[in-house]
């Protein structure tokens, strides 16, 4: 976010993230795969760049 100069604020106000789904993503908790896609299309990079899978050891 920072290389491209894209705040949270910015995020929420003028992208219409919810606050939800950015407190999620700070505390590496569930996210949907639709704001997933929409800060790939707003950061303008791939789903890596933002995301990790790790899987679940039951």
């Amino acid at each position: 976010m920072k290389e491209k100069n894209i705040s949270q604020y910015k995020l929420i106000k003028d992208y219409k993230v919810s606050t939800g789904q950015l407190d999620r993503l700070r505390k590496n908790g569930n996210v949907n795969t639709f704001t997933l896609d929409q800060l790939c299309k707003i950061l303008n990079c791939r789903l890596e760049d933002i995301a990790e899978y790790i899987e679940d050891e039951a």
